[in-house]
C-alpha cells in the first residue's frame, strides 16, 4: 500500500554545463556513484556527451556530463565539442551551470548566456569550496555572482570530496517531472563498455603525457570479445605525427605499457570482469581538424 503522505517518484534530465575543467565529471561520477566519466586535471579532458544515471530512493537523475564551453575553435575538435555542449540543452529538464568557488570570468559567463536561452531552470553548482582558503569569501562571492542573473537554486559543495551532494540532489529533483525512474536501477550510463573502455585507455594518456600531446591524441576501440569470463579488447591510440608517437610508445614501450596497464585496472573495476588488452599506436595525420575523420573516429554523435 502507497503512503498517501510520500513525495511523487520525479525522473528527468538535468545537463552539467560549465568551461573546461570545472568538475563536470568527478559531479557526475560521485552523482552516479560509478565511474562513467573520465577525469584528469587538464581541460577537455571530457569530449563528448555522456549521460550519468544516478538512481536513488527518491527519484532519478539522468545527468548529460558535456565538454566544457570554450571561446577559441581554432580546431575542428573544438567546434565539435562546443556543438555536443550546447547541444545537450536540447529536451533537458534542468541545467546545472558548475563554477569553481571563487571564481568568475568570461568563459563562466559564455556557458550561463547559453543556458540563459534554453528556457530551462538553472541550478548554479559552486565547486571545490574545500579549495577555498578564505572561507568567509565565499558569501560575498555567492552574492556578487547571483546579483542580475537567475537561478533556480545555488548549492556550494565538493564534488571531490562528495560534500554537499544531498542538499544539490534536494534542490534539483523537485524541479524534474512526476514519473516513474527512465531507466533500470543497475544501469549506469547510455553507453556501450566499447565506448567507456576507448575513454579509460583515452583517460591515461589525458593523465601521464605532456601539456599538448593529450590533445592531439584519441582512442578507438577496433576489437571487443566476450571469451568466457574474459573481456578480449583491442585498441588503437591515433596520434598525428610520427614523433607524437614515439613519445607515447616511451623508451623500450615503457609509457605504452604503464598506460595499457592502468587502462586495464580501470576496465576490470567498472566492468567487473577480467581484461586482456592490446594498444597499438598508429599515426593519422591532422585527424583533430578534419571533420570527416571525427566523425569516423565517433565525434558529433
Amino acid at each position: 500500500m502507497t503512503d498517501p503522505h510520500s513525495a511523487p517518484h520525479r525522473a528527468g534530465f538535468v545537463a552539467v554545463i560549465g568551461r573546461p575543467n570545472v568538475g563536470k565529471s568527478t559531479l557526475v561520477n560521485a552523482l552516479v556513484g560509478a565511474k562513467v566519466s573520465i577525469v584528469s586535471n587538464r581541460p577537455q579532458t571530457t569530449r563528448h556527451r555522456l549521460l550519468g544515471i544516478a538512481t536513488l530512493p527518491e527519484g532519478q537523475l539522468l545527468l548529460v556530463d558535456t565538454p566544457g564551453i570554450h571561446r577559441e575553435q581554432k580546431r575542428a575538435m573544438n567546434r565539435v565539442m562546443n556543438r555536443a555542449a550546447r547541444g545537450a540543452l536540447e529536451g533537458v529538464d534542468v541545467a546545472l551551470l558548475v563554477v569553481v568557488a571563487g571564481r568568475w570570468d568570461e568563459e563562466d559567463t559564455l556557458a550561463f548566456d547559453a543556458l540563459r536561452g534554453a528556457g530551462v531552470p538553472v541550478v548554479l553548482v559552486v565547486n571545490q569550496i574545500d579549495r577555498m582558503k578564505d572561507k568567509t569569501a565565499l558569501l560575498p562571492y555567492l552574492q556578487q555572482v547571483v546579483e542580475g542573473r537567475e537561478f533556480a537554486g545555488v548549492v556550494p559543495l565538493s564534488a571531490l570530496k562528495r560534500n554537499g551532494l544531498q542538499q544539490l540532489v534536494s534542490t534539483v529533483l523537485p524541479l524534474l517531472p512526476e514519473q516513474p525512474p527512465l531507466y533500470g536501477e543497475d544501469e549506469i550510463t547510455d553507453k556501450s563498455q566499447r565506448f567507456l573502455a576507448g575513454e579509460l585507455v583515452r583517460e591515461q594518456l589525458m593523465r601521464q603525457l605532456g601539456a599538448e600531446l593529450p590533445y592531439a591524441t584519441t582512442v578507438e576501440i577496433e576489437s571487443f570479445t566476450v571469451d568466457g569470463a574474459m573481456l578480449r579488447i583491442g585498441a588503437v591510440i591515433w596520434v598525428e605525427r610520427d614523433g607524437q608517437k614515439a613519445i607515447v610508445i616511451g623508451k623500450g614501450g615503457a609509457r605504452l605499457k604503464d598506460i595499457s596497464t592502468k587502462a586495464r585496472l580501470q576496465m576490470e573495476r567498472l566492468f567487473d570482469a577480467k581484461v586482456f588488452l592490446e594498444t597499438w599506436v598508429r599515426v593519422r595525420q591532422g585527424w583533430s581538424d578534419d571533420e570527416a575523420a571525427l566523425k569516423a573516429l565517433g565525434y558529433g554523435e
